[in-house]
């Protein structure tokens, strides 16, 4: 079998659907030890004899809507059960899967290794794009979306992050337990634990938000980067629509880190973000940008990154713009100019498995979006994105649904455009029609 999406080759199953995972995980973190108990309800797309899931640690019981499994088979990163009879299309059905080991992230060829990650002092999951499977079952492609509750047990001195709405902690000796939910349905790629000796900070805003790291984050620092949050916030949810989840979280891990994580609902950074240099504002308002375009409207296929990337970066732009900085006819002439004088190796369609996160795709996909702005004017524009996200929230699209969303939105025909942009490696002009700074209800 080959996969669901040729970008992650031997990840995701088409023929069933993951409804919602309940974890029950017990993390030991001297040894690296994880045991868990994994309960996923399961939909049949079509009739099934067998089910597939994607998972690196050693299963030891499986059962099926509560009968055990006589045989089942793990190898080479999936898990293959026998289901005790056939299971009709529609139908839902329990496969429940008790399982352990030490994880480690997950090497692909043309990527880097993907999933969960030992810290100093602490863990680092990030998933995307295939490393769910490093630390639970799932059925790991970006099209099949399931929602989550989370049972959390390990060292009562660390605190504990998932991709979900906090609902308790409980001590009991050594150790705490944390439990979570995540009732919008994500794909398993945007579901993260993340741990660590942390402190809470929360941030009044129209959305409750959170900023989860160590004690001795420089004071100056965060208030330039992680303190500008809450105006963040109510500025996306007003050019975007309402923000598609319960909470949002940031959390800063005592190491640095290259690039920050995604993740639903909570956003990884190094230690290294907590200052006020642009590039490292632009990564928080990236990164929460986001929670709209990737975690709650996501790519069916990864040849469709641009969907995510291209939007989040155009976001950064927009923040500049209202915070008082360049505007983002500034920052389109900067990035076309470097662009120029690159050599562009795919259409932005399909940068290929292993150039789907340079930042040629990033700043191409943002200027797309600069150059439909500057078609339709910034109302309609504005009209696009939001009910983009209102239309597709908790559902998976690609790149030919925004292109017949953005006409049927303008009533404009804007295949000429997206042509240029999207489908052919030349870089276009930049547009002439230079909008100024965006304005929101």
């Amino acid at each position: 079998m080959t996969g669901a999406d040729p970008y992650v080759p031997g990840h995701g199953d088409l023929r069933y659907e993951v409804v919602h995972h309940d974890l029950t995980l017990t993390y030991a973190l001297p040894s690296n030890r994880l045991e868990g108990e994994a309960v996923l309800l399961c939909r049949a797309a079509v009739q099934l004899s067998q089910v597939r899931l994607d998972l690196q640690l050693k299963p030891s019981k499986v059962t099926v809507s509560g009968r055990p499994v006589r045989r089942f088979r793990s190898g080479r990163g999936s898990l293959t059960v026998d289901l005790p009879g056939p299971v009709a299309a529609g139908t839902e059905f329990i496969v429940a899967v008790r399982y352990a080991g030490n994880p480690r992230p997950i090497s692909m060829r043309g990527m880097d290794p993907a999933g969960w990650e030992e810290l100093e002092d602490g863990v680092i999951v990030a998933s995307q794009p295939h490393g769910a499977p490093s630390w639970f079952p799932c059925n790991d492609r970006p099209s099949s979306k399931s929602t989550y509750a989370l049972t959390f047990t390990t060292a009562a001195d660390y605190h504990v992050e998932f991709s979900g709405e906090p609902v308790s902690a409980r001590r009991r000796g050594a150790t705490r337990t944390w439990t979570f939910r995540q009732d919008e349905a994500i794909p398993a790629y945007l579901a993260t634990v993340q741990i660590g000796r942390y402190r809470v900070v929360d941030q009044p805003a129209v959305v409750p938000l959170r900023v989860v790291g160590p004690a001795d984050i420089r004071p100056n620092g965060f208030s330039a980067s992680f303190g500008l949050q809450p105006q963040m916030m109510a500025f996306f949810v007003a050019a975007f629509g309402p923000y598609p989840f319960s909470t949002y979280t940031a959390v800063i891990t005592d190491d640095d880190l290259e690039i920050p994580l995604e993740s639903a609902a909570l956003s990884t950074f190094g230690r290294n973000v907590a200052t006020g240099d642009w590039d490292n504002v632009r990564l928080v308002a990236h990164e929460m940008a986001h929670q709209w375009f990737g975690n709650a409207v996501t790519a069916e296929r990864w040849s469709d990154i641009w969907l995510h990337e291209g939007f989040a970066c155009y976001a950064e732009w927009l923040w500049s713009e209202e915070s008082g900085g360049r505007s983002a006819q500034e920052w389109a002439g900067h990035h076309h100019a470097v662009l120029a004088g690159q050599s562009q190796p795919q259409p932005l369609v399909d940068p290929t498995p292993a150039l789907m996160f340079e930042d040629w795709v990033y700043k191409r996909g943002a200027l797309t979006l600069h150059a439909v702005r500057a078609e339709v004017g910034d109302d309609v524009f504005l009209e696009v994105l939001r009910s983009w996200v209102a239309r597709h929230r908790g559902g998976t699209v690609t790149t030919p649904l925004f292109e017949a969303h953005c006409a049927a939105v303008s009533g404009r025909d804007l295949g000429d455009l997206f042509t240029a942009w999207l489908r052919k490696r030349s870089l276009p002009p930049l547009p002439q029609a230079a909008p100024g700074r965006i304005r929101v209800p």
